[in-house]
C-alpha cells in the first residue's frame, strides 16, 4: 500500500493525529519507498512532490534543478494535489532568476518561507519569469527547501500555497527542509546507482567493442539453460574466432588485433540487427580473438548453420583497411542438448568446433560431434589432474644443458616435468591444457620463481657462471604482471638479472608490436637478457627485429634434424648466423643428437648447441654435479 493512499485514508477516517504525527508517519513511509531498491530517482521525486503536498497541504509542490551559469530554475518534476495530477514532461519549464533577490535567498538558507510572496523581501520584488509564474498560477505563499549535496546547491523544492498567504509554522518549516534532504538523498542514490551500473557495465563488458564480455555470455547461457519454458533455453553456442592472417612482414602501421576486432564487431552486430524477433541473438565478445552468439531455442539447426556462414562472409567481405591484414575467420557450432545444463561446457565445445574450422585453414564452418565431445571431456580430465598436481606439488622442474664448443658448459634452460604414479611427464603433452586454462599463468609464474631459486645455487663452470633460460608462454606475455613477476623472482631468490634470459616464440613476439617492444622495454630496463625461441617458424619482420632488444636466436630443432644433407636447411642456419653477426646477438643451436649435426652447424658458425649428443634434461641435484665437474 503507497504511502498517499495510507495518509489520505487516514484523513478520510477523520484521523486526529497532530501535524507533528503526521510529518513523522509521512517520513517514515518517504524513507521506506525512496531506499527501495525499485526506486528510480524520478518516482522518488515524485513520491516526495505527492506526500509533501498531502503531508503540507498544500495546492502544488515542483522540483527544480538549479543551472548555476544561466542562472535559471529548470523544472523537473510538477505535482497538483487538487486533482493529483502529475505534469507530462512536455510541460515543464524554466524560470530565469536574473534580477531576483529569490537566487541570493536560495542559497543561503535552510528553506524561504514566505508567508506572503507580495511582501516577503525574497519575492517581493520578482520580476520577469518568476514575477510571471506566481501570478499565473496564483501563488500566495511559499515554503522553498534548496537541495544541497556537500554544499553545492543542485535545486529547490517548492511547496506552494495557492489563493491566500498563509503563516508557515516551525514543523512545517523543519518537514519542508526534510523534503530537500529527501530530494538530495535520492539524488545521491542514484548517482551511486548510476556508478555501480558503469562499473558493472565494465566489468561485463569488452571496452574495444562495447559489446558484452565472456562472462556476461556465460551467465546469459547459465540463465538461459535454467529456464523453465523450453523454447526460453539455448539452441546453440556460434563462436566466430578471427585469425588476423599477414603476411610474413609487417609495417609499424598495420592494424593490430584490437584494430581487426573494433572492424568486425560492428559486422556482427548487423547479424543481430537482422534477426527477427522471434529468434533473437545475443553477441558479446569471447575472446582477445573471439566473438560468440546465444541462439535461442526457436531457432532450427539449418538457421544457425545460415548464421555461422553469414558470418564468414561478413568477415570475408570487410573492407581491406590494410594490405598485409586478411581477417579470417573460423566458427565453430555447438548444439545445446535438451538436458545440457553446464554453460561453461556448452560454450568449450562451441570453441572447439571453432578450433577444428581453424585447421581446415581459411574461412571454415565446422558443427561440435561426439567425438569433438570426448576429446573435449579428456582435456577437462586433464586439466582438472593438472590443477591437483599444481596444489599438491606435483610438477617438478628439469634443466637441460647448453654447451659452447670449445668452452664447456654455458647454461641451461628450465623445462616443466609432471610427476605422476606412471612416472614423470614432459612438458609438451599437457603443455596445451595449460594454456587453454587459466592455470598457465600461476604455474608460469611458479617456474620463473623456482628455476632462479636454483640458478642461484649453480656453481661456476668456465670462465663465467651459467646461464638460466626459461621459457615464457604467449598468456603470460600478454598478461600485465610479467616484469613484475621477474623482479619478484630475482629479488627473492638473489640470482643476478644478468644470469636470466627470457625465451618467448616469435609468433608471441609479433602477436602486438606496439606492446611487445613495451614489454621488452620494462623486461631490459629489470637487465635480464631476451631470445626468441623457435626462431625461423613464424612470421617476422625484420624491421621490427632491429627494433626489439633481443640478445639471442634459438635456431628452432626443425632446421638442425636434417643436417648436413639437407642444403635448405644449412641456407636458412646460415642466414640466421649472418643476421645475428649483423644485429650484435647470438645464436643457439637446439636439438643435436648426432655429431655430424654439431660439425655442420660449427661449420655455418654457431658455437653454442644444446641436445641429447650433449647432455639429457636432467634435475637439479644432477645438473649441479655436472657443473661442479667442468674444469675451472
Amino acid at each position: 500500500m503507497s504511502p498517499l493512499f495510507t495518509l489520505r485514508k487516514a484523513q478520510r477516517a477523520g484521523d486526529t493525529d497532530t501535524s507533528a504525527e503526521r510529518y513523522t508517519h509521512a517520513l517514515v513511509r518517504l524513507t521506506r519507498e525512496v531506499w527501495h531498491p525499485d526506486c528510480t530517482f524520478d518516482r522518488a521525486v515524485g513520491l516526495i512532490c505527492e506526500v509533501a503536498a498531502e503531508a503540507l497541504q498544500v495546492e502544488r509542490v515542483n522540483a527544480w534543478r538549479y543551472d548555476p551559469q544561466r542562472r535559471c530554475l529548470q523544472c523537473t518534476h510538477a505535482y497538483t494535489r487538487s486533482d493529483d495530477r502529475h505534469a507530462h514532461p512536455e510541460e515543464l519549464e524554466t524560470l530565469s532568476l536574473d534580477g531576483n533577490d529569490y537566487a541570493v535567498t536560495l542559497e543561503e538558507v535552510r528553506a524561504i518561507d514566505a508567508s506572503d510572496v507580495e511582501s516577503d523581501p525574497s519575492t517581493a520584488h520578482s520580476v520577469g519569469a518568476l514575477r510571471h509564474y506566481l501570478r499565473r498560477y496564483n501563488i500566495c505563499a511559499l515554503l522553498d527547501a534548496p537541495v544541497r549535496i556537500e554544499g553545492q546547491l543542485l535545486g529547490v523544492i517548492c511547496h506552494e500555497s495557492v489563493d491566500s498567504p498563509r503563516q508557515w509554522t516551525r514543523e512545517e518549516f523543519a518537514f519542508a527542509g526534510s523534503m530537500g534532504d529527501y530530494v538530495a538523498m535520492a539524488h545521491e542514490i542514484a548517482r551511486r546507482q548510476r556508478a555501480e551500473d558503469e562499473v558493472q557495465h565494465l566489468r561485463l563488458h569488452d571496452a574495444t567493442t562495447n559489446l558484452p564480455n565472456r562472462d556476461y555470455m556465460v551467465e546469459l547461457i547459465r540463465q538461459r539453460l535454467a529456464a523453465p519454458h523450453p523454447l526460453a533455453r539455448p539452441a546453440a553456442v556460434v563462436h566466430v574466432r578471427i585469425n588476423a592472417a599477414h603476411g610474413t612482414a609487417m609495417s609499424a602501421s598495420a592494424p593490430t588485433l584490437e584494430d581487426v576486432m573494433a572492424q568486425v564487431a560492428p559486422r556482427l552486430r548487423e547479424l543481430v540487427s537482422d534477426q527477427p524477433a522471434s529468434n533473437p541473438l545475443s553477441l558479446a565478445r569471447a575472446r582477445a580473438d573471439a566473438f560468440a552468439f546465444v541462439v535461442a531455442r526457436g531457432a532450427s539447426q539449418a538457421d544457425v548453420v545460415r548464421l555461422a556462414e553469414r558470418c564468414v562472409i561478413a568477415v570475408q567481405t570487410l573492407p581491406r583497411q590494410h594490405e598485409e591484414i586478411e581477417p579470417v575467420a573460423a566458427v565453430g557450432i555447438a548444439f545445446a542438448e535438451v538436458d545440457e545444463s553446464d554453460a561453461r561446457v556448452l560454450m568449450r565445445k562451441a570453441e572447439q568446433a571453432a578450433d577444428y574450422a581453424r585447421e581446415q585453414g581459411r574461412h571454415a564452418v565446422e558443427v561440435f560431434d561426439i567425438d569433438h565431445h570426448q576429446e573435449l571431456v579428456e582435456r577437462l580430465r586433464r586439466e582438472r589432474a593438472l590443477r591437483a598436481a599444481f596444489a599438491n606439488n606435483h610438477f617438478e622442474l628439469h634443466y637441460q644443458p647448453e654447451r659452447e664448443l670449445g668452452g664447456g658448459w654455458s647454461g641451461a634452460e628450465a623445462l616443466l616435468r609432471w610427476r605422476t604414479d606412471d612416472g614423470l611427464v614432459v612438458a609438451a603433452e599437457f603443455i596445451a591444457t595449460l594454456e587453454a586454462s587459466d592455470l598457465i599463468l600461476p604455474v608460469g609464474r611458479w617456474v620463473l620463481g623456482q628455476a632462479c631459486v636454483d640458478a642461484a645455487q649453480w656453481p661456476h663452470c668456465g670462465n663465467a657462471p651459467p646461464m638460466l633460460r626459461v621459457n615464457v608462454s604467449a598468456h603470460q606475455f600478454d598478461g600485465a604482471g610479467l616484469a613484475g613477476d621477474v623482479a619478484a623472482a630475482l629479488a627473492s631468490s638473489g640470482l643476478p638479472p644478468g644470469r636470466l634470459c627470457l625465451e618467448i616464440t616469435e609468433t608471441t613476439l609479433m602477436h602486438d608490436i606496439d606492446r611487445t617492444l613495451a614489454v621488452l622495454q620494462e623486461l631490459k630496463a629489470l637487465g635480464v637478457r631476451i631470445a626468441i625461441d623457435d626462431f625461423g617458424t613464424g612470421y617476422s619482420s625484420l624491421v621490427y627485429l632491429k627494433r626489439f632488444p633481443i640478445d639471442t636466436l634459438k635456431i628452432d630443432r626443425s632446421f638442425v634434424q636434417d643436417l648436413p644433407h639437407d642444403r635448405t636447411d644449412a641456407a636458412i642456419v646460415a642466414a640466421v648466423v649472418g643476421l645475428a653477426e649483423a644485429l650484435g646477438v647470438e645464436v643457439v643451436a637446439e636439438g643435436i643428437e648426432r655429431l655430424e649435426q654439431q660439425h655442420a652447424l660449427q661449420a655455418l658458425g654457431v658455437e653454442r648447441l644444446q641436445g641429447w649428443l650433449y647432455a639429457p634434461a636432467m634435475a637439479q641435484a644432477q645438473l649441479r654435479e655436472l657443473f661442479a665437474a667442468a674444469p675451472g
